[in-house]
């Protein structure tokens, strides 16, 4: 169970939403989102509605401008929980589409993908144990793509649209 609340305005001003659990189109509730308050849960954010665009990934805490989310802009249109995790963690990483190419396995975060991979591209990824989140930076800094168990033979299919990714880490679950 989750509980995030919207806010129009910066430092928790304005209009407000309260949800629960998964909406692919906030739009219906509030027209920009400035700040926001995680009281519960682990949540991916998205710029656009039905869960495209932007992601974010944020925890229980307090989140007074959209910058403090590493927003691009006021624009929050879909939300949904992310699934408890208390596994292990284990990622393939591919220089091409389809698996093919140079193949690197993790199971720990990786915060310069270039030093470890000597690649600035990954083209495809095999998510085996654990989620993930992808960041177009080194150092988790950039765009972010949360990926979750499973295969992905384009970076098209985590939401990229150039396959560069800088970094990444697994996705714990704070309580």
């Amino acid at each position: 169970m989750g509980k995030i609340i919207f806010y129009e305005d910066k430092n928790f001003q304005g209009r407000t939403y309260e949800c629960n659990s998964e909406c692919p189109d906030l739009s219906l509730y509030f027209k920009r989102c400035n700040s926001i308050r995680v009281e519960s849960g682990n949540w991916i954010l998205y710029e656009h509605p039905n869960y495209r665009g932007h992601q974010y990934f944020l925890h229980r805490g307090d989140y007074p401008d959209f910058q403090q989310w590493m927003g691009y802009n006021d624009s929050i249109r879909s939300c949904r929980l992310s699934p408890q995790h208390h596994g292990s963690f284990r990622i393939r990483i591919y220089e091409k589409d389809d698996f093919r190419g140079q193949m690197m396995e993790f199971t720990e975060d990786c915060p310069h993908v270039f030093e470890r991979f000597h690649q600035h591209d990954i083209n495809s990824a095999h998510v085996q144990d654990g989620y993930w989140m992808f960041y177009e930076e080194p150092n988790y800094r950039g765009r972010q793509f949360y990926l979750k168990p499973g295969e992905y033979r384009r970076h098209t299919e985590w939401g990229a649209t150039i396959p560069k990714i800088g970094s990444f880490r697994r996705v714990h679950h704070f309580q």
